[in-house]
């Protein structure tokens, strides 16, 4: 089989030809749409550090949603967020063709309109619908063709208002079990923000994936099936030295993946691509995802991070205690912080270790600047 156009994807949410390890995941809330309303999975919150696939995953799902009947508003936590939901999803409908009666939606007219009544001297009273009226329409709508709606909401913010009106909303349909899914994805520490906000407390009984790291188990595979999916061929030393690099991150597998693709001459991929595709993916993972996390960080994260680097493993709670020489309450709130922006995770009782591949190298140079 000739080789093909590159199969790897490390733009920005592309959906792989196979996603490593997030089967089990997706299964959940693929079966919720099955089920409809009542099905927990439908309301679902996906947490992980930059480059973990929150937002791929967030569009493989939309794809699983069409597929089953469900149209899908994708928007980011931005200002305009509300009416942009409502105008994605009218888009999606119109493209949507009800799978059981062959109607394809050409038309649905949610506003801004007016409802007119009289008062009993038969003066008349104008009333505008409010963005909850617009979108109940909308679900009417939907849900006389047997469909259903899949709001995606990517890139989460704390201190946001239209995210506090869409939580309020969105309580109140699952309550009257209408036909609606909301997924939501953003980094750890911003969905923590969110949670903790009085106003939206009905999303803390959402459903919660933290997405980690993947098994090499299943980055082995991934890697070779899209090599083959592809046209080429992988060398089992190059195969060796590229999962060994990746360390269990999506972002970075996609990137080794694209950049050994390029690197090899002709139909196999040897361990001199692959060497020269790591060592071009790494420069990009510098840039792309280290330096912007690094910035993002505290003095006091990083003083927490700098008592880490006297180790070349795993780390003790009780060590880093000591060499920050800080109280017992003090460190644990900067563990907290950095396990919630992905920097860190846990290893076992008192354990800590760096999450993010090539991070201990990266933090040593910067912090001996």
């Amino acid at each position: 089989m000739a080789a093909e156009k590159n199969p790897f994807t490390p733009g920005f949410g592309q959906v792989p030809p196979f996603l490593a390890g997030r089967s089990y995941v997706v299964q959940n809330v693929v079966d919720a749409f099955e089920n409809g309303p009542g099905d927990p999975n439908l309301t679902t919150i996906f947490t992980g550090a930059r480059g973990t696939g929150k937002t791929t995953l967030l569009t493989l799902l939309a794809d699983k949603g069409r597929e089953r009947g469900w149209v899908t508003a994708r928007v980011s936590a931005v200002p305009g967020m509300l009416e942009e939901i409502l105008q994605q999803a009218m888009r999606s409908a119109g493209k949507l063709e009800d799978k059981h009666s062959g109607i394809r939606l050409t038309s649905i007219d949610v506003g801004p309109v007016s409802a007119a009544w009289e008062y009993r001297d038969g003066s008349a009273v104008q009333a505008v619908p409010t963005w909850r009226t617009r979108l109940e329409t909308l679900l009417d709508e939907l849900e006389g063709k047997g469909l259903g709606l899949i709001i995606s909401v990517d890139e989460l913010q704390a201190d946001f208002d239209e995210m506090v009106q869409l939580a309020s909303t969105y309580q109140h349909l699952v309550g009257e079990r209408r036909r609606v899914s909301l997924l939501m994805a953003g980094l750890p520490y911003q969905v923590s923000r969110v949670l903790n906000d009085k106003s939206i407390s009905f999303l803390r009984r959402a459903s919660r994936c933290q997405l980690g790291r993947i098994a090499d188990a299943d980055i082995r595979t991934a890697l070779a099936e899209t090599v083959e999916r592809g046209g080429k061929q992988i060398e089992p030393d190059a195969l060796d030295a590229a999962v060994a690099a990746i360390g269990g991150f999506p972002f970075l597998m996609q990137l080794v993946g694209y950049r050994m693709w390029t690197q090899a001459e002709g139909d196999v991929i040897d361990i001199a691509a692959a060497q020269r595709g790591v060592e071009r993916a790494r420069e990009e993972m510098r840039s792309n995802i280290l330096e912007v996390t690094y910035d993002e960080l505290s003095e006091g994260d990083l003083s927490f991070v700098e008592a880490m680097l006297e180790d070349d493993g795993p780390s003790r709670i009780s060590d880093i205690r000591e060499r920050m020489g800080k109280s017992t309450g003090y460190v644990a709130q900067y563990r907290r912080r950095l396990l919630e922006e992905g920097v860190i995770g846990e290893r076992g009782r008192g354990l800590v270790d760096f999450e993010l591949p090539g991070w201990r190298d990266f933090a040593r140079a910067k912090l001996g600047e």
